[in-house]
């Protein structure tokens, strides 16, 4: 095994000789973009970004220079110029399949579902067989509810391709991470976690697995399978997969299957200080039944309620219906075979607001990420009026700072005893605070991302928040590989 060290002596002593190479032909595309490329892989995202941007200055139409420095972007954070370059590499090389597939993936991940299905399309026009294309596609059916087109594109783009290794660019030796995945989706945001500074990332996707195969090296399995709504047949082949390495696991399957909508609904409602609202995943048959109202109404449901397709996230298929009248053209506007019907409680304060708070649970601790403000009763952060209201920053920012006196100690304990039950390594509770005291649970699973707040500066209340958090994920990794964490620290 080659350590960090050798590996960043070899990559510095290639660079040294393509900078003399520089002084002579100072000029040369080719010797700036493979200075360009070294610097990233030695984390120099400084130097490497310069060195990218002179190649351009000679070529601004480099394809390899165009989509090196989109990733090397998006890397860095700066998501809307990754977007630039991608278009520009796209636009300017429309033959080019990856440069399609880049830019599609962005899209996606945008919700722009139309354009990154063309982009898919058009690449697999001019390569058929393009793995990455048949992935993307996959999860492109896969947000639209279109099980059976995700599963035919995720075969063609999976098998044979389950294993994908991104090396760590750091100059320290790495901690190497096997991270399991589901193919369709529901996982666990972890681009900003395993920071490619710090570690070297092999993933695997669950469904895809093959036995026959080596699993890559690895000190510490991170199962970033989160949504058990979704995942069953991930979630089934990750045992197997566990069963075949003596590295300690993160999020072991077990733990993360019994945190489906309803299924903590069920287990988590009598929890002293907390209210679940009643959620029960339905057919969809039943629900288009003459007669659905009525069986609801016998299950314990009444008007309003909630309509959400199993497996999304953030707001997208999720229905608030008023009245019986509103019903069927609800559950016709929604995917799936199954939905999760779930009882409206109003989670309004005194003046009106909803607030959704965020705590994330790192190694049984819990760290305060974020408070949403809004007068919608479908609350997310970057869907909330906080960029309107500084005092609804002023607010976040003492739940930030002092979570125990904001929140008061029945809820402080009605969380630990929240985190207690779920026994997640990593994971987070979205919440409210209903009017008799108690938690207001809107969800509570491993699939909870940590992001970084936006460059400007009204957003700087919140960095030392999202450092924590990650911070403590980090230690938790080399803690559960037995490693000792190097200094770096991205954040």
């Amino acid at each position: 095994m080659v350590t960090g060290v050798n590996r960043v002596t070899a990559i510095e002593a290639t660079l040294r000789r393509v900078c003399a190479r520089l002084e002579v032909q100072p000029d040369s595309i080719d010797a700036r973009l493979e200075k360009a490329q070294l610097l990233a892989l030695l984390g120099r995202d400084g130097e490497a970004k310069d060195a990218f941007l002179s190649v351009l200055q000679l070529d601004p139409t480099h394809f390899g220079a165009l989509t090196d420095l989109g990733a090397l972007s998006l890397a860095m954070g700066y998501r809307s110029a990754a977007l630039t370059l991608y278009r520009q590499a796209a636009a300017c090389h429309p033959q080019e399949p990856a440069g399609l597939v880049n830019l599609a993936n962005l899209l996606l991940e945008d919700g722009d579902l139309a354009q990154a299905r063309q982009n898919y399309e058009t690449a697999l026009a001019l390569d058929p067989d393009l793995s990455d294309a048949h992935q993307g596609l996959a999860r492109h059916w896969m947000k639209l509810g279109r099980m059976q087109a995700a599963e035919e594109h995720g075969k063609r783009g999976f098998s044979g391709h389950s294993i994908v290794t991104r090396p760590c660019r750091g100059a320290s030796d790495p901690l190497s991470v096997l991270l399991i995945v589901s193919a369709l989706g529901g996982n666990i945001p972890t681009n900003l976690l395993l920071d490619d500074r710090i570690f070297a990332v092999s993933a695997l996707y669950a469904e895809y697995h093959d036995p026959s195969l080596p699993l890559p090296y690895h000190d510490v399995v991170f199962n970033a399978v989160g949504d058990a709504d979704l995942c069953e047949a991930a979630l089934a082949e990750i045992p197997r997969i566990l069963a075949r390495t003596k590295a300690p696991a993160i999020n072991r399957p077990e733990i993360i299957r019994v945190t489906g909508r309803s299924a903590n609904a069920r287990r988590l409602s009598n929890v002293d200080g907390v209210t679940a609202p009643h959620t029960v995943s339905v057919p969809r048959s039943a629900l288009e039944a003459p007669d659905a109202i009525t069986r609801l109404g016998q299950q314990g449901f009444d008007f309003p309620l909630l309509l959400r397709s199993p497996g999304f996230h953030t707001g997208q298929n999720f229905l608030y219906v008023a009245g019986p009248d509103q019903f069927a053209a609800a559950v016709s506007q929604l995917p799936g075979d199954r939905l999760l019907v779930i009882q409206y409680v109003d989670a309004k304060g005194q003046d009106g607001l909803v607030r959704k708070y965020r705590v994330m649970i790192v190694d049984g601790l819990l760290y305060p990420l974020h408070l949403a403000i809004s007068r919608s009763w479908k609350v997310h952060y970057f869907t909330s009026d906080m960029v309107a209201h500084p005092a609804y920053r002023r607010e976040e920012e003492a739940f930030l700072s002092d979570m125990p006196n904001v929140l008061g100690p029945g809820i402080i304990q009605g969380l630990a005893r929240l985190c207690d039950i779920l026994r997640l390594d990593y994971g987070g509770i979205d919440f409210g605070l209903s009017a008799d005291g108690k938690i207001l649970l809107f969800e509570a699973n491993a699939t909870m991302v940590i992001a970084l707040p936006p460059q400007e500066p009204i957003w700087d209340y919140r960095r030392k928040a999202v450092t924590q958090a990650l911070d403590a994920a980090r230690r938790m990794l080399f803690a559960r590989a037995g490693k000792a964490q190097q200094g770096y620290s991205p954040c």
